[in-house]
């Protein structure tokens, strides 16, 4: 067991396999076009219908013959050209003009790229000596038929739908789109555009988490700011449970004597646990209100997003019926030390690049949980692990990469 600041905090890896395993994919599935399918999630596995490509057909432009029979003169009979095979058989000593993608002739096993011949009339030099198969791409050589191509669970993307439309499929059985309501609670925060009284600060936080379960492509329900009033807040539960598979909300789940989300959460529903061995971030909270998941983030900005990007996208994948994407991690050399105490797995904003042969990061500067400017110019976390104390320059860390949540 990781040493913790506290005995009851609960280790990062703990945290999100405990709340995976309380979840649910969503089932209800709807059949989409292949211009609706970006960033949705397949709903069964996908298998080829056919060979592709369907038949052997040339990789370049040039001539088609039998290498078989070492001649370096060809005649030429015909031609072979994309949509218009060649449809007689080639002999011995005879050529085909092709195109790329165009169809083997029967009696061909080569294709010899133009430049390297020279015709005159009918007569085809060749200027080298290509071997037998050379620039043929074979039938199945991409897919073949009966191939599963995409598993349930798969997110689609661009080129997804690329290989989807080549094996002809016009639309997709997709799994129905997740719904996330999103609040934010405060007395102190005020919409962006409204004046700024003595004491508030603007509502950030709501802004970048529902820009952020845009990358997932979930429906996002706004519930909007709710003040630290009991009613208020019970209320905005009661709605969001109603409307939606989760809620994201962010303050109110501290020790502090507004923060009255827990405790009403407790209340209408429950708690599953509340504080994760995770800097920053240590307040998180997850639960449920009836059939609704509920994900509790801390009040400050750069809190919110490390745990709604660590913590929660993990948990809201699975749920919305996604295979959960792992973060790309590299091991790097540290190009200055990190002040750090064993206990909390911490998430430092930082920029990895290459140096030579070697991967370096960087800090980004200060890393205070309300310092959003922490992210300007980060492309990775310095991930530095619960047990680890602080690191010195040039010792090796690992860096998680900012995948398209954050990027």
């Amino acid at each position: 067991m990781h040493h913790c600041d506290e005995p009851q905090l609960l280790p990062v890896a703990d945290a999100i396999a405990r709340m995976q395993a309380a979840v649910s994919p969503v089932t209800e599935t709807q059949t989409l076009p292949l211009e609706q399918l970006l960033d949705r999630v397949n709903a069964e596995p996908l298998r080829a219908g056919f060979n592709v490509p369907g038949y052997d057909n040339s990789a370049m432009d040039g001539y088609a013959f039998d290498a078989d029979n070492n001649l370096d003169t060809l005649t030429l009979v015909g031609q072979s050209l994309a949509g218009h095979p060649f449809y007689g058989t080639i002999k011995p000593g005879e050529c085909v003009r092709i195109t790329t993608g165009a169809t083997i002739p029967n009696g061909a096993n080569t294709v010899i790229m133009q430049e390297n011949t020279r015709a005159v009339g009918n007569q085809v030099q060749l200027l080298s000596t290509p071997k037998a198969n050379a620039n043929i791409r074979r039938a199945g050589e991409d897919m073949t038929l009966g191939q599963t191509i995409f598993t349930a669970g798969h997110r689609f993307g661009p080129v997804d739908i690329a290989l989807l439309a080549s094996l002809g499929l016009a639309q997709v059985n997709v799994k129905r789109r997740l719904k996330v309501a999103v609040l934010s609670t405060g007395d102190e925060l005020t919409p962006p555009g409204q004046p700024l009284a003595d004491g508030h600060i603007y509502d950030s936080n709501r802004y970048g988490i529902i820009a952020m379960l845009k990358r997932l492509n979930a429906e996002v329900i706004d519930i909007g700011l709710v003040a630290d009033q009991p009613d208020l807040i019970r209320a905005a539960l009661t709605r969001a449970a109603t409307e939606a598979d989760a809620i994201v909300s962010s303050g109110g789940v501290s020790v502090g004597d507004a923060d009255y989300v827990k405790d009403i959460l407790a209340e209408m529903g429950q708690v599953d646990f509340w504080k994760v061995a995770i800097k920053p971030g240590k307040p998180f909270a997850f639960g449920a209100i009836g059939a609704t998941t509920f994900f509790g983030l801390p009040g400050n900005p750069v809190s919110a997003i490390v745990t709604l990007h660590q913590l929660a996208l993990p948990v809201l994948q699975v749920m919305s019926g996604a295979q959960p994407e792992p973060p790309l991690q590299l091991t790097v050399k540290a190009l200055e030390g990190y002040r750090k105490r064993p206990g909390r797995c911490d998430f430092q904003r930082a920029r990895v690049y290459s140096a030579g042969e070697k991967n370096r990061i960087t800090s980004t500067g200060a890393q205070g949980s309300g310092v959003l400017t922490s992210f300007v110019g980060a492309n990775a976390y310095a991930m530095l692990e619960a047990e680890r104390g602080s690191v010195a320059a040039d010792e090796t860390i690992t860096a998680l990469v900012f995948d398209r949540f954050l990027q």
